[in-house]
């Protein structure tokens, strides 16, 4: 099969949709299958380019910014056209949300052929952004039309299905497969002479989080957990719009002895942050938190999770209550504070939740489990009939 991915964004670019995209298209590869990639380059990166990864050719259309989260490309329907008529696929999978894909609509190529949307998240019309709730009234048409012309489209979790209501129309296309995350390499010790920007502040139990620097992840709320938890010490990595927030947040609350906020790093320093924390948290507040990436990363690396329990979110299906995680209403602070106190506390329940969050990441998380169903789907759309 040759099968043409189209994606927001790709890594580098940080992100679990992108990370996610990367993995599939690359488990496509390892698989036998002939995959490409239509992104787009970071925002200010004008010029359109091509590379590759060891084994997956990735074009980038040039982006001249961002509107209400959605790139400016005047040159990704020009580059769509162009891998329609070289790449020649024969079947293409849509990455949403991501308003360029949107093109395809208008492509009498890309018609012609069947298409599988992935459907990361809805749009988070309870996130607070003013500008998503004026813009989506224009956006909903468009969406609609992709998930009409859709021969199948892929959910997450079961719970994130059932509670969209962008996806109700068309429950009877929709499967569920989850994300997954193939093993890390060993990271390997620090360079001589480095100083890592991704290490703990304090002497307490090492909390990492990483995320995006944005509301809906709730990390001030975590940061006011912080002020209760003087065993505790936080590394949170990531970059984003809130970021002086945060950092004015810190100071604002004396926390700057015990939290230190990373920034954007390298894989191979966050791999050794996995590798030396000793506990992980999710705080997102709403379904914009869709499934959680890097809840596999911390299962992976066997470290408990402490998570927000966000109602129709895949996060309560990946990290389960009592089993690799404990839960906590989002937004409660003190709620939040209380779990990462017994986690502080308890090194048996630390060892514990790790242990089985690293085995189920390995039985139901991994690209061993999920590559083989999506290509099976893929199989499904090619036989059948427009």
């Amino acid at each position: 099969m040759r099968i043409l991915h189209l994606g927001k964004f790709f890594p580098p670019v940080p992100g679990g949709i992108e990370r996610a995209l990367a993995g599939m298209a690359e488990a496509g590869v390892a698989a036998g299958e002939q995959v490409a990639v239509l992104a787009h380059a970071p925002p200010g990166v004008w010029r359109s380019r091509r590379h590759a990864t060891a084994t997956l050719p990735v074009w980038e259309a040039g982006c001249l910014g961002q509107l209400v989260y959605a790139p400016l490309s005047p040159q990704y329907p020009l580059l769509l056209t162009r891998l329609l008529r070289d790449f020649r696929p024969d079947l293409l999978h849509l990455h949403l949300p991501n308003t360029s894909a949107f093109f395809a609509l208008l492509s009498p190529a890309a018609r012609r052929l069947p298409w599988v949307v992935h459907w990361h998240a809805d749009i988070p019309l309870d996130s607070g952004s003013p500008a998503l709730r004026l813009a989506y009234p224009l956006y909903r048409p468009w969406e609609q039309a992709v998930l009409r012309r859709a021969r199948a489209i892929i959910a997450t979790s079961e719970s994130y299905l059932q509670a969209s209501s962008a996806l109700l129309p068309w429950r009877d296309k929709v499967c569920v497969i989850p994300l997954s995350l193939a093993p890390s390499p060993a990271a390997g010790p620090a360079a001589n002479g480095a100083s890592p920007a991704a290490t703990w502040l304090g002497d307490g139990l090492r909390l990492l989080a990483v995320g995006r620097l944005s509301h809906y992840k709730g990390y001030d709320v975590l940061l006011q957990a912080m002020t209760e938890l003087p065993q505790v010490s936080l590394l949170l990595i990531g970059s984003g719009e809130e970021e002086a927030h945060l950092r004015a947040r810190v100071a604002a609350l004396g926390l700057g002895g015990r939290v230190r906020l990373a920034g954007h790093v390298g894989d191979a320093e966050l791999q050794r942050a996995y590798a030396a924390a000793e506990a992980f948290c999710l705080p997102s507040l709403d379904r914009a938190e869709a499934f959680g990436l890097v809840l596999l990363e911390a299962m992976r690396a066997a470290l408990p999770v402490v998570a927000s329990d966000i109602p129709g979110s895949g996060v309560g299906h990946v990290a389960r209550a009592g089993e690799t995680a404990l839960l906590v209403p989002p937004g409660d602070h003190a709620a939040l504070a209380a779990a990462l106190r017994d986690l502080a506390a308890d090194a048996p329940l630390r060892e514990r939740l790790g242990r089985a969050g690293q085995v189920r990441w390995r039985a139901e998380f991994t690209p061993t489990q999920t590559t083989a169903t999506l290509l099976q789907l893929y199989r499904r759309v090619l036989a059948s009939p427009a």
